[in-house]
């Protein structure tokens, strides 16, 4: 199996652009796929520059309907048409930050490789989408910013556009998501109701990132949720929408379990 980060807010390849978004290659013996393709086209490049060939992917996973995880699909589609796009269906709604649209591209749906799901799918023996994450421990703070348009009006966003990916080799679990907007802990017990072990990695934004200094009450959350997530036999790869200041937070409570990523971090 391969793991390449192509896209992250921060850079760990001089060669490598990085921007506020979230895009991860993975090869496993069946599947070249994509997980998320950032906020622009500036994946591709890093992928030229990293030796991965985007041809030959042939599945791409959406995570949610945000922009700085689709922003690249339709640039990729000019370098490959043929892989298959899964997306939650409710990802292609309308979706805002206060009153600033930040949801994807409406011709992204136009698109004849989209797959449009209503809740989970089995694709084969290793990849597995699931969603319906109604867990609410440590939901983030910053999530009451973010809302759907319906109607005119703005309501808060549920994140039943959001979903994850589990890939299975050789009996082992690897979970993918892309800001566990739904909280990682929630996303976790999900994953539980299908697999009887922990994955043996996760990777994840867990989005804690906020402007502004954290109240007592975050503080606390994150320090727990860290505490509870060291209790897995799991090593967690995270970044994007985590923070610095959340990351230095979790760091001390995880005995090494907690790693960052990069643009062109190769993790595997």
């Amino acid at each position: 199996m391969k793991v390449v980060i192509l896209m992250e807010d921060t850079c760990a390849d001089s060669s490598c652009a990085y921007e506020h978004g979230l895009s991860v290659y993975i090869e496993t013996k069946k599947h070249r796929l994509l997980v998320d393709t950032g906020k622009t086209d500036a994946f591709i490049r890093n992928a030229q520059k990293l030796g991965i060939d985007l041809a030959g992917v042939d599945t791409v996973i959406l995570s949610h309907g945000h922009y700085d995880h689709a922003g690249g699909i339709l640039a990729f589609h000019q370098h490959n048409s043929r892989a298959k796009i899964y997306m939650q269906r409710a990802a292609g709604d309308n979706y805002y930050h206060n009153d600033r649209y930040i949801g994807i591209d409406k011709r992204i749906l136009e698109l004849s490789q989209i797959q449009a799901l209503d809740g989970d799918l089995r694709i084969d023996e290793e990849l597995f989408l699931f969603t319906n994450i109604t867990g609410r421990t440590y939901f983030s703070k910053s999530n009451l910013l973010l809302s759907k348009r319906v109607d005119g009006q703005n309501i808060p966003d549920s994140f039943a556009h959001e979903q994850c990916l589990v890939v299975t080799q050789d009996k082992e679990h690897m979970l993918f998501s892309g800001c566990a907007h739904n909280g990682i802990l929630n996303i976790l017990d999900r994953y539980r109701e299908y697999f009887a072990s922990d994955p043996k990695f996760v990777v994840s934004g867990f989005h804690m990132m906020k402007k502004g200094a954290y109240t007592q009450e975050e503080t606390e959350a994150i320090c727990q949720t860290a505490q509870r997530l060291n209790r897995m036999d799991t090593v967690f790869y995270t970044g994007h929408c985590t923070g610095e200041p959340a990351y230095l937070l979790m760091e001390p409570y995880m005995d090494g379990k907690l790693r960052r990523i990069h643009s062109g971090t190769r993790m595997l």
